[in-house]
């Protein structure tokens, strides 16, 4: 039996959380354990021994996936096998990466797979809170260089508190959430959802856990002492020529940061940097030259940098000549598209969103059937970044997990701010037709006008900024709508959404160590300047939802049943259901809430809707004594006829009951199939046949008199 090197954290609630290595996947350069309740996590890293040639990037690779046999389940589908991921581990995995990217140094370039899987959960303890200790201790205890070690929590506010690593329960009634991933001394990464909390708050969730992460980044430390992975391997995966790079920057450097504050286009911008780079080659080699193409475009990227940056610092001049708290002129257009339910174009500078709403019935939720999550979703927003929206002349593959982070960003912005009670499923597509700066942002803010324009009553207006940073080791500078070249080229991607009210997501990516929480507060407040400024021009094109549906949405209604009813109105295999469907040419779906059942119809019109309704009401009706009603004789027997005075209700109008005079047959009077009016005259109480009258409706003949 092999005894495991273990670490405990105590969470200070009754609960911890243990890190196990040297007991699985030893061949892996770093493997390691993490517990927390039933919840396990395996993280792995391999790492290979050298750089593949012309490799000037980190290669890593994040992984992670959820067995359904960590919680004894079958996956769904044919194969009963797991498939691609779903998007809530593509989610889990961009966290993770976004953590650990920046801390590798700068100049190792192997191929890295850090590998995370789930191989036993419950339904209580989360383990995407726990992935990014996972993997961090996984480099830990490798010889991997990397300048962590890093951790990841998650904060929740339930009732005013906050909770480190909350339950599936806790989370479900928290106001704020918020993943938080740091090292010792400087937070990495943050993402997370609020009820219009104000930014002191958003603050304070992040202070809170980064107290706890620097507990867990010394369990690490311990563990990799323990185990003797303090010294890492040894690595040659770049050459350089420092002669070259001086006089590439003595060449080029001052033409660069011309362009730089010349406030240009971002295609003329970029083809004036490229013609000083091509000028740079062309009068120092010739055709016989070998020229060291990749060092001179790494060091001339690194003096477009520098250039660029020092233009910010020391002038406040931006690449497009904007001010550091300036945002880039915004027009937007609700109604541009006529077949959507709802449609808005939303441009700010040179990004641009076009968003559609569709709305549907219950039939188009969307159903989740993940690891530790089976349920529903009747909101719903997709993005998509087609390679057009940047110039860029290249197929599109499918999907990215960058177009899947994004539109979750933008979800999660909007999701609160529909009603609890819209019956409605609800789809945004938002498609990027240009792009230069955040899209996501803009998503928000289209995506919110199509909301409106589709007479969605959503509480109230979101958009969102993204934020940017330069800083140097004196001065720094916050920069509102960030160009996507500031974003490259920059210290901090910080995305904020909200109302005018309060933060509803943000999503925050710092590159620089040693970031004061002064500077993140002034960007916090700066970022509330803009996300304000950018409400009053959307504002200016719709300040409230429509007062009524686009005349081809979809109509709905609502109404609700006794529970006991629902079969009724369903019928035998569903017969009824159908019927009613087929008859009125509606969409008629059921669900069971409590005591009740909740009964929603969808149509074009408003005649369908009705003639549902009254179908429905038919059914679930408690038929009256002393109530007359216009029934179908549905059947003639040889005492009576059977009336059906609501769907799936008759009674028995006896022969003695059809008329005031005395009847050999009942054809005498009655037909099958007429529609005749009877008044109900008794209910029986033990079987509950009704008893129906024809007669005391009908003039009573006057009695002849006595001889």
């Amino acid at each position: 039996m092999i005894t495991p090197i273990e670490k405990v954290i105590d969470l200070g609630d009754g609960r911890s959380i243990t890190i196990e290595t040297g007991k699985l996947a030893k061949q892996a350069d770093g493997s390691v354990v993490v517990k927390m309740g039933n919840t396990y996590l395996l993280a792995t890293v391999v790492s290979a021994k050298d750089a593949t040639p012309g490799t000037d990037f980190m290669p890593l690779s994040v992984e992670y996936r959820e067995k359904f046999s960590a919680v004894g389940r079958f996956p769904g589908g044919f194969m009963k096998r797991e498939a691609r991921p779903s998007d809530n581990e593509i989610l889990v995995c961009r966290l993770v990466d976004r953590a650990l990217r920046p801390l590798f140094p700068e100049d190792y370039h192997a191929d890295t797979f850090v590998t995370i899987n789930l191989i036993s959960g419950d339904k209580e303890d989360l383990p995407d809170a726990l992935a990014g200790l996972a993997a961090s201790a996984a480099l830990a205890v490798s010889d991997i260089p990397f300048n962590g070690p890093i951790s990841e929590c998650r904060v929740a506010r339930v009732e005013g508190e906050l909770i480190l690593n909350p339950t599936r329960t806790q989370l479900a009634a928290a106001d704020m959430e918020v993943v938080v991933g740091a090292t010792m001394e400087n937070i990495l990464m943050v993402e997370g959802e609020m009820e219009e909390v104000s930014e002191a708050e958003m603050l304070e969730a992040m202070k809170f856990a980064h107290d706890a992460i620097k507990v867990q980044c010394q369990a690490q430390i311990e563990l990799a002492e323990a185990v003797g992975a303090t010294t890492k391997r040894e690595y040659c995966h770049e050459e350089n020529d420092q002669e070259l790079f001086d006089h590439i920057k003595a060449a080029t450097y001052d033409k660069v940061y011309e362009v730089a504050k010349a406030g240009l286009p971002k295609h003329e911008r970029a083809e004036k940097f490229a013609a000083i780079k091509e000028e740079y080659v062309a009068a120092n080699y010739t055709e016989e030259d070998e020229i060291p193409s990749g060092l001179i475009g790494k060091y001339y990227h690194d003096v477009e940098k520098e250039a660029v940056r020092r233009c910010v610092l020391d002038e406040r001049v931006r690449l497009d000549g904007r001010k550091t708290d300036e945002i880039r002129p915004i027009w937007s257009e609700v109604d541009y598209l006529p077949g959507p339910h709802g449609s808005s174009i939303f441009t700010r500078g040179e990004t641009q969103a076009l968003a559609t709403v569709t709305l549907g019935t219950k039939l188009d939720e969307k159903l989740v059937d993940d690891v530790l999550n089976r349920t529903t979703e009747r909101f719903l927003l997709h993005y998509n970044f087609p390679p057009f929206s940047t110039g860029d002349a290249r197929a599109s593959r499918g999907t990215s997990r960058r177009e899947i982070g994004h539109g979750n960003l933008a979800f999660r912005a909007l999701k609160d701010m529909l009603p609890e009670d819209y019956p409605y499923t609800v789809r945004i597509m938002s498609d990027i037709l240009e792009s230069n700066g955040s899209s996501s942002m803009a998503t928000v803010c289209a995506g919110t006008l199509a909301l409106m324009d589709a007479g969605v009553p959503i509480k109230k207006p979101v958009t969102g900024i993204a934020m940017g940073l330069i800083t140097d080791s004196e001065k720094f500078a916050v920069l509102s709508d960030i160009l996507g070249d500031e974003d490259h080229l920059g210290d901090m991607d910080f995305k904020v959404t909200g109302t005018r009210d309060g933060i509803t997501a943000t999503q925050m990516d710092i590159k620089v160590d040693g970031l004061p929480y002064e500077v993140l507060e002034q960007a916090l407040l700066q970022a509330r300047e803009g996300r304000l400024h950018i409400m009053d021009k959307i504002e200016e094109t719709m300040t409230e939802p429509r007062a009524d549906l686009k005349p081809h949405a979809p109509r709905m209604e609502k109404i609700t049943i006794p529970k006991d009813m629902i079969g009724a109105v369903i019928g035998p295999g569903g017969k009824i259901i159908q019927e009613i469907q087929a008859t009125t040419e509606s969409t008629v779906t059921i669900e069971e809430d409590g005591d009740f059942g909740q009964v929603s119809i969808s149509a074009d019109n408003a005649d369908s809707i009705n003639a549902a309704l009254a179908k429905i009401k038919g059914i679930v009706a408690v038929p009256e004594v002393g109530e007359v009603y216009k029934g179908k004789v549905k059947s003639i027997v040889p005492f009576g006829a059977f009336v059906e005075i609501m769907p799936g209700k008759d009674g028995l109008l006896h022969i003695s009951e059809i008329e005031w005079k005395r009847l050999e047959k009942v054809e005498d009077a009655l037909k099958e199939g007429e529609e005749v009016e009877v008044k109900l005259i008794e209910v029986d109480q033990r079987s509950g046949k009704l008893k129906l009258s024809r007669k005391v409706l009908l003039p009573r003949p006057e009695r002849k008199p006595k001889n």
